[in-house]
């Protein structure tokens, strides 16, 4: 009889912890999970599935009012944010749900509630039990940054953004990132009159600068203010229930909602790493190694409590590798070169491999391929609205080395692109792939 209670303790039961203990069950292992709020994680409960739904809602604003240039007829529409809130929001119990039996279905004890490291291999549950485990995994993810400055508690987050009770009238969003963006159009198309600050001066850090100053030309045009070189300096509730926002560099504005995305942070407080020492960086994220191990032998962390790639996919396979390696004895590392990822945005952004500023740096000669377009739909609706698809290659080989689109639909296109940039094909070998015409995708074997 074995000498702990379990084979794998995870603290966490969002996407990569659901993923590493369905793994390890499969390799035999006993495996238990706490989760203190809902089993699925932030992507599923409070992030990118139900916000890709509002996007998906967001749409039908132009979608309406274009169909009048392809003959449809269409009275006034009217939109109805609680019903789509609560549609969305019943979907997301239905992931629960299926997350929940996933991890049932093979064997894998969940605890609802909260669980800290109290001692070596020794876990205690918020309500006093103790449970042993021969590995223990923390997979408790990161939660939004919030700025501390006055009034900051009347602010909202992205968790918050999913419940409220009704469109505001005025939103100010504080961020640049995809986040941040992303709600901007979303609240945009909803009817809101929204003002995006950030303390720099650029948007999507990170991104290819052609496709940031797109989307900021896009953005303008659509209606949505922008604010630069802003930091807060305080909220204050009037009267009204309004709130005024005052900031550096600019005047103050009264609005109706504030919303942080200013980053977000790894959830470390309250699980007793201080007990047995895991080490932290300086951004309070866990130390692990290429296996996903901290500098404590029994103890794993995956996801975004680590600060690696902040993205769900990201931690699925860290969830995996973790599995494989530790129960299924097969070690095994992720490659974290060459992630694509997405900006559902309004248009979207899809990106995989280097910038042309990268590549630039990296590579010194480069050359560089593009189209600037305006899609098909657009031409017919009358709106005056491009997308912009840029390959990097490599100036002697012609390799890929970069992939940047902005679009209707570029995160679908990108992702099937993804795997030639992955594969190191070249630009020789786009321009032999005959056409699919008519689509924007095709434009990939276009460029010039």
């Amino acid at each position: 009889m074995s000498e702990f209670d379990y084979d794998l303790f995870t603290i966490g039961a969002g996407s990569g912890g659901v993923r590493a203990s369905r793994i390890a069950a499969a390799h035999g292992a006993r495996v238990a999970v706490a989760e203190e709020y809902r089993v699925g994680g932030t992507c599923v409960i409070r992030g990118c599935v139900p916000k890709k739904m509002l996007v998906y809602g967001a749409h039908f604003a132009e979608d309406l009012e274009d169909a009048k240039q392809f003959g449809w007829d269409i009275p006034e529409a009217k939109f109805d944010w609680v019903k789509l809130r609560d549609n969305v929001l019943g979907d997301v119990d239905r992931l629960n749900g299926l997350y929940t039996q996933t991890l049932s279905n093979n064997k894998v004890e969940i605890f609802h509630e909260r669980a800290t490291i109290t001692g070596p291999h020794e876990i205690t549950l918020s309500g006093g039990e103790k449970k042993t485990a021969k590995v223990i995994l923390i997979a408790t993810g990161a939660r939004p940054l919030i700025p501390s400055c006055p009034g900051h508690e009347l602010g909202i987050t992205s968790n918050e953004a999913f419940h409220l009770d009704a469109i505001p009238k005025r939103i100010l969003i504080a961020g640049a990132g995809y986040i941040a963006n992303e709600f901007a159009g979303i609240f945009n198309e909803f009817g809101a009159k929204v003002t995006l600050i950030n303390r720099s001066d650029q948007l999507l850090r990170g991104y290819d600068e052609q496709l940031r100053d797109r989307l900021l030309q896009i953005s303008i045009a659509k209606g949505i203010d922008f604010r630069f070189n802003a930091d807060f300096r305080g909220i204050e509730k009037n009267a009204d229930g309004s709130l005024t926002v005052s900031m550096t560099n600019h005047e103050p504005l009264e609005v109706d909602c504030v919303m942080f995305a200013t980053g977000r942070v790894p959830n470390v407080e309250g699980l007793g790493l201080e007990n047995v020492g895991v080490e932290l960086d300086d951004k309070n994220a866990i130390l692990v190694d290429d296996y996903s191990k901290t500098n404590i032998d029994h103890i794993y962390a995956v996801g975004d409590v680590t600060n690696r790639v902040q993205l769900t996919p990201v931690a699925i396979r860290e969830g995996h590798a973790f599995a494989d390696t530790v129960f299924g004895d097969k070690p095994t590392t992720v490659d974290y070169s060459c992630i694509p990822s997405a900006v559902f945005s309004h248009p979207p952004i899809g990106a995989v491999g280097l910038t042309e500023a990268q590549a630039r740096q990296q590579y010194g000669e480069v050359q560089i391929y593009t189209s600037d377009f305006r899609p098909m739909k657009n031409v017919v609706a009358h709106r005056n609205e491009r997308s912009l698809y840029k390959m990097v290659c490599e100036a002697h080989t012609g390799r890929l080395l970069g992939l940047h689109m902005i679009g209707p639909e570029a995160p679908e296109i990108i992702q099937a692109a993804a795997i030639a940039v992955k594969a190191g094909l070249t630009k020789a070998d786009f321009d032999a792939t005959v056409a699919v015409h008519p689509t924007m995708s095709e434009e990939l074997v276009l460029m010039k």
